[in-house]
């Protein structure tokens, strides 16, 4: 007797693990996926496929509970980007490609949009220069400006440019956790190889010194325990600043900053750096890097 899986969805078919964090393991790839550009219904389908191997559209339909309509525009767009195969027998069935597969097919993807953009930049500057400019608002902004900027991959392309653009010092105070996320971002890199005056504040303990190079371990304050824990900014020369807008229990999509060039601002946070970094004592590493 053999056991019918055609129904059995992805999160049941996770052995050795409660079915309650089987639903949590199964959100968490699906919205790591979307990261990779995949909607939720893609991610769901790709992810189904995966796990249970080759089936039909009915089949999938029938166990993710999308209309068979959807299924079918869902796998066409993922055969278009070469996640998924059809076999020629009736009914057509689908297999998935294996999951390492299609996230370097997804990145390569990813890697040749840019490689265009970045060839279309000239082009379009080049054309935007041939336009007229009439110069009706002449009012030049004396108080400043801001932006708003949404998950750790915006924030680090605003983070690289301030830290790029540096001229003189780059102050930054951040929590544990924040600064474990600019580690993987490859941004305390940038710091390392910064020729500027680098400060940082953190709240690091000696389970994650180990993110700290050779060149930065110098540079690195132990931030006092009455500092408030969820404080994050940094601070370009006398006249940018980052200001993170935390929120309990955010994920690197939801991350939310602030950057702005607003004197006032600038000069506020820096008095504030300044007094923390002054009442704050170099680390006493433990641990050699592994």
């Amino acid at each position: 007797m053999t056991l019918d899986t055609t129904n059995i969805s992805i999160s049941e078919t996770m052995l050795n693990i409660q079915p309650s964090d089987q639903e949590v393991l199964y959100e968490k790839i699906k919205n790591e996926l979307s990261k990779f550009g995949l909607t939720s219904n893609q991610s769901k389908v790709f992810l189904f496929l995966e796990k249970n191997g080759s089936s039909t559209a009915t089949q999938v339909s029938n166990a993710l509970k999308v209309p068979r309509t959807e299924t079918y525009h869902l796998l066409t767009n993922l055969q278009n980007r070469g996640l998924v195969s059809a076999s020629f027998q009736h009914p057509i069935k689908f297999i998935a490609s294996p999951l390492d597969s299609a996230i370097n097919i997804l990145i390569n993807t990813e890697k040749e949009r840019v490689k265009n953009l970045e060839n279309k930049e000239r082009d379009i500057v080049a054309l935007w220069k041939t336009l007229p400019h009439f110069g009706i608002n002449k009012e030049e902004i004396s108080d400043g400006k801001f932006q708003i900027l949404q998950g750790l991959n915006q924030m680090s392309g605003k983070i690289s440019e301030v830290v790029t653009n540096a001229k003189k010092s780059i102050l930054m105070l951040a929590t544990e956790k924040d600064l474990m996320k600019f580690y993987h971002a490859g941004l305390l890199e940038l710091l390392k190889d910064s020729k500027v005056d680098v400060q940082l504040v953190s709240s690091s303990s000696s389970k994650t010194e180990y993110i700290f190079s050779d060149a930065l371990r110098n540079k690195v304050k132990r931030m006092p325990q009455k500092i408030k824990e969820d404080l994050c900014f940094i601070i370009k020369d006398d006249d940018e600043i980052i200001l993170f807008i935390k929120k309990s229990n955010e994920t690197s999509q939801n991350m939310l900053a602030m950057w702005t060039n607003s004197n006032s601002m600038t000069y506020t946070l820096k008095l504030l750096f300044s007094y923390i970094w002054s009442n704050s004592r170099y680390f006493k590493y433990k641990n050699s890097k592994p």
